[in-house]
């Protein structure tokens, strides 16, 4: 257990944070969620719109440092692949 006061903040801190963070995945998670399930349907418009959404949101967790930057990129662009394809 932490004794001295700025341990206890630091304590503080990180709880507040992982709080935040925690709400930033799974605001992240839904959106890809939602490209993943408009994939299963083969509806490649509502994929499309769905990417178009979840994009900037994979950013900006990355931003935020909630996953690394090569993680977003990555998962993007996989998903982009799979939309591109379900015309094809």
């Amino acid at each position: 257990m932490a004794n001295t006061p700025s341990a206890k903040k630091a304590i503080r801190k990180i709880a507040a944070r992982t709080e935040v963070n925690k709400d930033r995945r799974s605001r992240m998670r839904s959106f890809l969620r939602k490209v993943e399930e408009a994939i299963a349907s083969g509806d490649k418009g509502a994929a499309t719109a769905a990417l178009k959404a979840a994009e900037p949101e994979m950013m900006r967790s990355a931003q935020k440092g909630v996953v690394h930057k090569n993680t977003a990129s990555r998962k993007i662009s996989r998903l982009s692949q799979r939309v591109k394809a379900i015309g094809a």
